[in-house]
């Protein structure tokens, strides 16, 4: 399954925690519509307004770090995010993504070379991540087949919901 992802770049550090991401005062609600007008906002308090759908956040090491919330991915997805590209991510945050149906990339290499507002593209399924602009091609380890699904499907409910529709048809 070819998935081709196109945005440009927001860069930000190491240690990126969940609070950062999605501050706990909006944690009553699950709703990524109500979340992703606060996501960021700590670090660009106008992130929202200004991310466009595909654009990826590039960070450093850690990447998710903190509490086991959904809601940190969630906020990302809901704000149009193409996908996260880090040099390492907490173990929650990286299964918690995959949950949601957040395209996430491990690519220490990428995560150092891309800049602020650099146009990327990313195929998930052969594992590269092109900084379009010159041409810097980046790889990273696609996820098997059957993640690469639950990514696709929109998160881990969907697709079960998808196969159980599917199971009833045989």
């Amino acid at each position: 399954m070819t998935r081709t992802i196109t945005g440009k770049a927001w860069v930000f550090g190491d240690d990126v925690d969940t609070d950062v991401i999605i501050p706990a005062r909006y944690l009553v609600t699950s709703d990524p519509r109500i979340l992703e007008k606060h996501c960021m906002e700590g670090l660009v308090p106008d992130f929202s307004t200004r991310v466009a759908p595909g654009d990826f956040i590039v960070a450093g090491e850690n990447f998710g770090c903190g509490s086991s919330r959904e809601h940190a991915p969630l906020a990302l997805k809901g704000a149009g995010c193409g996908g996260v590209i880090a040099a390492s991510y907490a173990r929650i945050f990286f299964r918690n993504a995959i949950n949601v149906g957040l395209p996430i990339f491990e690519c220490p290499e990428a995560s150092k070379a891309i800049a602020e507002g650099d146009a990327l593209e990313v195929d998930t399924s052969s594992g590269t991540i092109t900084m379009t602009g010159i041409g810097e091609v980046f790889h990273f380890s696609p996820f098997p087949p059957f993640i690469e699904e639950i990514v696709a499907a929109g998160g881990l409910v969907p697709f079960v919901r998808e196969e159980l529709e599917r199971r009833k048809t045989r």
